[in-house]
């Protein structure tokens, strides 16, 4: 009978070692990695339509601070006619297509030029402010 509980209790605190494992592992990959967005508008169409889910590829350029606009190491910039996640001038985040890349900064334009508010309006974005890459829309 004892034996059977202390059975019972180890393998109760397997099973959260197992769980909080696994919340951990998930912050991980999001914080750092890979995260998901929703695509809200219409300036990426036709590639990308207002509503799909994206999987952005965090580490493509380099590893971040989460949180943060300073990469720790950079491996990579961004090449022309990939589609970056990034934060506008003005703070808001954003989903184009990079059209040109100086030292430091690149131009995003959307794919639908009518709708899309982008480099032409707010002029070039510093590569600081890209979270990472759209992969597979």
């Amino acid at each position: 009978m004892v034996t059977r509980i202390i059975s019972i209790c180890i393998m109760n605190l397997m099973g959260k070692k197992a769980i909080l494992s696994a919340l951990l592992t998930a912050l991980f990959l999001k914080l750092f990695i890979f995260d998901f967005i929703v695509a809200q508008g219409q300036s990426m169409e036709p590639a990308i339509k207002n509503g799909k889910v994206l999987i952005i590829n965090k580490v493509k350029y380099g590893i971040k601070l989460p949180l943060k606009q300073v990469y720790l190491i950079r491996w990579a910039q961004p090449k022309e006619g990939e589609v970056v996640v990034f934060y506008t001038p003005e703070g808001e985040l954003a989903v184009k297509r990079c059209i040109e890349l100086t030292d430091k900064n690149f131009y995003a334009v959307g794919d639908n030029n009518i709708a899309s508010y982008d480099s032409r309006s707010y002029g070039s974005v510093s590569v600081d402010n890209i979270i990472g890459k759209v992969l597979g829309y």
